[in-house]
């Protein structure tokens, strides 16, 4: 038994974000060198990479639909790295981590079993609107349409990465997706990244490639497979407020009272959440 199936679901998943929004936060650092496509495509390059040498996935073993689904998610997860990483070159972590905390929070209002768990989405959003503070009018809005993009492509990696974690064994389905997700951006992210990958960037992206894919999306494709999405996705409410964590320590993006108002909000929805439910594990099943 894996350390990860002793653990409880929701550690892995909280673990998880703290990683998540860790590479995030660091991925700034390449934008002036490679740009944004070009971090994000360097990231899932090398994230591809490790899952490949890792997993040796053998695509015979699986049904032609599982892997349109991977091929799916894999497209998804290109997607919303890439809005997400221009997202928060305009706008800052926390609160591009809270717009598209909305992506999570429709999959929990849409598929959550019991009505009474709804609570802990309208909480989150009382808290995403307090960080985002839409009122004031100084918010770019281009940067919003980004995160508003990364949130629907993290709504539809939360519900296919479940599907990929039931129908793929071990890591395999991230072992399929990343390196699609890494060919989808190469149309973007190469041209920006051309002339520009020297030693030291390679080395930094290798670094970021553990901290975002490989660690904490394999935790989340462990999470999944024991948790309901329900549950999972306002679990991810918490998301904004480690992304204002690292946003104050490492980016120096200090929040006003409002959003610390906000920050409490969404980590009382998400500790919340973890009563929401459980899921029995579903064993993968790979073609003989």
């Amino acid at each position: 038994m894996h350390v990860t199936d002793r653990a409880p679901a929701w550690t892995l998943a909280v673990t998880a974000i703290v990683i998540i929004q860790l590479g995030a936060a660091l991925s700034t650092r390449l934008f002036d060198a490679v740009g944004t496509g070009g971090t994000g495509w360097l990231r899932l390059l090398f994230g591809g990479l490790i899952f490949i040498a890792i997993a040796r996935p053998r695509l015979a073993d699986y049904r032609p639909a599982d892997l349109r689904i991977a091929l799916v998610l894999g497209l998804m997860t290109g997607t919303m790295t890439l809005f997400f990483l221009a997202a928060i070159d305009r706008i800052p972590l926390g609160t591009t981590v809270a717009i598209e905390f909305l992506g999570p929070l429709g999959v929990a209002v849409f598929r959550s079993e019991n009505r009474r768990n709804l609570i802990w989405p309208v909480i989150a959003l009382g808290g995403v609107l307090l960080l985002t503070e839409p009122w004031t009018g100084a918010i770019d809005w281009v940067g919003v349409l980004f995160a508003a993009i990364a949130a629907t492509g993290w709504a539809g990696y939360i519900l296919l990465t479940q599907v990929v974690g039931d129908r793929f064994s071990g890591i395999d389905g991230l072992a399929i997706t990343i390196p699609i997700a890494a060919l989808a951006t190469t149309f973007i992210g190469l041209p920006q990244a051309w002339g520009n990958i020297t030693p030291w960037v390679v080395v930094q992206a290798i670094g970021l490639a553990l901290l975002l894919p490989v660690i904490p999306f394999t935790l989340e494709l462990q999470a999944l497979r024991r948790l309901t999405t329900a549950a999972f996705g306002t679990l991810m409410a918490l998301e904004p407020a480690v992304a204002t964590m690292w946003g104050v320590v490492l980016l120096a993006q200090i929040p006003q009272a409002a959003q610390f108002l906000g920050v409490v909000l969404v980590v009382i929805a998400g500790i919340g959440a973890e009563r929401s439910g459980r899921r029995t594990p579903i064993p993968a099943t790979p073609m003989a």
